[in-house]
């Protein structure tokens, strides 16, 4: 019986590591592909796919328009650093200071945690990942978004986000999310609609881009001045981000 017991585990265990050596293996060529190809569906889209068959909604469609980041207003990529990760164009995947601010306020307030995940960890996360806080999605995260720092471009891992990122219930990309609330292509967003867009996306289900609460509009403007602040579209062409 114990015997058995051992060679059960030992089984178990070598399963359990070609299974975490497949999915590793399935992450590299991932980042590999996509460093130049267009991204299909993240897995978000297929968290949110599931989700909603399982609830009985066989309607709901999860996917994205593919845009380049030439067919993406300037404005948005500025939104989006302003609002997200100011630092995105210098750090190697992380802001440590960040990091560093998060974990103290989150040992201050229990109740309202703080993240700091910057553009590179959201990419990695929404594209290969699952929802929620868990030391394991974290580690994984950290690991990826390293793979990704290292062979990607940061203009391309900005394109790569804009275009999986959830603006509202079933809505992921800023393609579809210029055409579903402003009736236009990405490509002709103003910087008030792109702050607007960039302004929901910390809880995509909760604020409404369509239907701003004053929250939004307050974090709209604020977003507005952050980009001003960091120099505008030049700001853009000084890093190769446009």
């Amino acid at each position: 019986m114990k015997k058995g017991r051992v060679a059960l585990l030992s089984t178990l265990k070598r399963w359990l590591l070609r299974f975490a050596l497949a999915l590793v293996g399935v992450w590299l060529v991932g980042i590999i592909l996509f460093s130049f190809m267009p991204v299909p569906f993240s897995a978000v889209m297929v968290e949110r796919q599931f989700s909603a068959w399982f609830s009985g909604d066989f309607g709901y469609v999860a996917h994205s328009d593919w845009v380049s980041m030439d067919e993406i207003s300037p404005w948005m990529g500025l939104a989006v650093i302003a609002a997200e990760d100011q630092k995105f164009p210098d750090h190697w995947g992380f802001d440590v200071s960040a990091i560093e601010k998060a974990i103290a306020h989150n040992e201050r307030n229990e109740n309202r945690v703080r993240g700091a995940s910057t553009l590179s960890q959201q990419t990695a996360k929404n594209l290969f990942l699952w929802d929620g806080r868990s030391y394991v999605r974290k580690g994984l995260e950290a690991g990826i978004t390293l793979g990704m720092e290292v062979v990607w471009t940061k203009r391309r891992i900005l394109t790569v986000y804009l275009n999986i990122a959830e603006f509202g219930d079933g809505i992921f990309g800023v393609e579809e999310a210029s055409q579903r609330y402003f009736h236009k292509p990405a490509s002709r967003l103003t910087a008030s609609e792109a702050a607007l867009l960039a302004a929901v996306l910390p809880n995509p289900i909760r604020f409404k881009a369509n239907a701003p609460s004053g929250y939004v509009r307050q974090r709209q403007q604020w977003i507005l001045r952050q980009m001003r602040q960091l120099g505008g579209e030049s700001f853009m062409a000084q890093h190769e981000l446009k």
